[in-house]
């Protein structure tokens, strides 16, 4: 016969076994912040540059001026740039790892592994931010290898960027437009490309268990500057042409894809590439959250939805409409202050502003950093649910700013 347990022996237990969870979920939350904290206070970013003036994964001795300025700034989150250009800071076999080899090592692991654990223990996330379309001017990239240039976006004329003159518009359109980022960008209508960054999501998320985001950088098209409306008035360059994206279009839809001097489906096609952008977009937020449910998923987004819809096909408030990313961050560059204000009410006021953190161009005002304080105000006393600085290393390069930003406690 088992003997029963006593009714203090058992409430005993209890208390026992919570006291247990408690202990282990507090040790969880010393390496791993959740995301319950969005939205419930304002959110104070700063992104990162692999390859700024700073290079703080590659140079150890600037880490303890790193941390100092995250606590001089009330920082909440920092966007930390691994990838970028087909170029890996951190662990990686499907990227092109050189640049790993060159960052630094402590007693708790590598310097991605070592970053995450000091910023958690100032109760600061780390957000990997990739450079998800773009390759810079790497056409080395293994990813390449692996795609080929058919990956390579074309334009409505057959021209591949990889054969533009320094991957901007040729001639007789160079008299009149320019890319915005000149560049090699990746076709991301192509299941092999959509493979090719879960793959690279996954390999990340299984090496940095520990990581609190994924931030998707150059997660569009290239725009034409200056502006014009996708594809349906003939006007400009329309990238996404390709063999096999005008394929897929005609397999998907049974139309043909606009080529050359036919405009036909023009409407129909653009629509079509901001589709797959979108699934694109949710195919790696899913992954990133099979792997690890709790990562926050965010973008850095155009801040000009509009223009951001029709001329990237990046229909951003979709992506949050939908769930697809947690967060998105408008890159709100800009020295005109009224301007600033009338873009800057609309994320605050108007819907998913508590998914919303406008990303503030601080470099752009090195010489009167007094003037930026007017869009730190503004963010801070409409109640923006969050901010993030562009960037750490050209505050720190920019001693004037620098010491604004760090000391001056109103603009803060």
């Amino acid at each position: 016969m088992k003997p029963k347990l006593s009714y203090k022996t058992a409430i005993g237990i209890i208390i026992l076994l919570f006291f247990l969870v408690s202990c282990d979920r507090s040790r969880e939350t010393t390496y791993k912040l959740n995301a319950e904290t969005i939205g419930v206070h304002q959110s104070r970013a700063l992104w990162v540059l692999a390859e700024g003036d700073q290079r703080l994964l590659e140079n150890k001795e600037r880490l303890d001026g790193f941390l100092l300025d995250l606590e001089k700034l009330n920082i909440t989150d920092v966007f930390v740039q691994v990838y970028r250009g087909g170029r890996a800071w951190f662990k990686s076999t499907r990227a092109d790892s050189t640049p790993y080899q060159n960052t630094w090592a402590s007693e708790w692991g590598d310097a991605l592994t070592a970053l995450i654990r000091h910023a958690h223990e100032k109760d600061i996330r780390v957000h990997a931010w990739l450079n998800t379309l773009s390759l810079s001017t790497n056409l080395d990239a293994p990813l390449l290898d692996r795609l080929g240039d058919e990956a390579i976006l074309v334009d409505h004329k057959g021209r591949s960027l990889k054969d533009y003159p320094s991957y901007d518009f040729p001639l007789p359109e160079a008299d009149y437009y320019r890319i915005d980022t000149p560049a090699i960008w990746l076709d991301p209508t192509l299941p092999t490309v959509k493979l090719e960054l879960k793959k690279l999501i996954n390999e990340l998320l299984q090496n940095y268990p520990n990581l609190d985001g994924i931030h998707l950088d150059y997660i569009r098209y290239p725009a034409s500057m200056p502006f014009t409306p996708g594809s349906r008035f003939g006007l400009g360059l329309s990238l996404g042409h390709g063999t096999l994206a005008r394929m897929r279009f005609k397999d998907e839809t049974g139309l043909e894809a606009p080529f050359g001097e036919l405009l036909v489906n023009s409407e129909a096609f653009d629509n079509w590439r901001r589709q797959k952008l979108t699934e694109l977009v949710g195919a790696l937020s899913m992954e990133a959250k099979n792997t690890d449910p709790d990562i926050i998923v965010s973008a850095a987004v155009w801040a000009y939805a509009n223009r951001a819809y029709l001329s990237c096909f990046q229909d951003w408030r979709g992506w949050l409409e939908t769930g697809s990313v947690d967060l998105a961050v408008p890159m709100l560059y800009t020295r005109d202050n009224a301007l600033f204000s009338y873009v800057a009410r609309e994320f605050i006021r108007g819907p998913f502003s508590d998914r919303i953190w406008i990303g503030l161009g601080a470099w752009l005002f090195s010489q009167n950093p007094t003037e930026f304080s007017k869009q730190l105000d503004l963010v801070k006393n409409q109640d923006a649910s969050g901010y993030s600085l562009f960037s750490w290393d050209s505050i720190r390069a920019k001693p004037r700013l620098h010491t604004f930003l760090t000391e001056n406690s109103d603009a803060r």
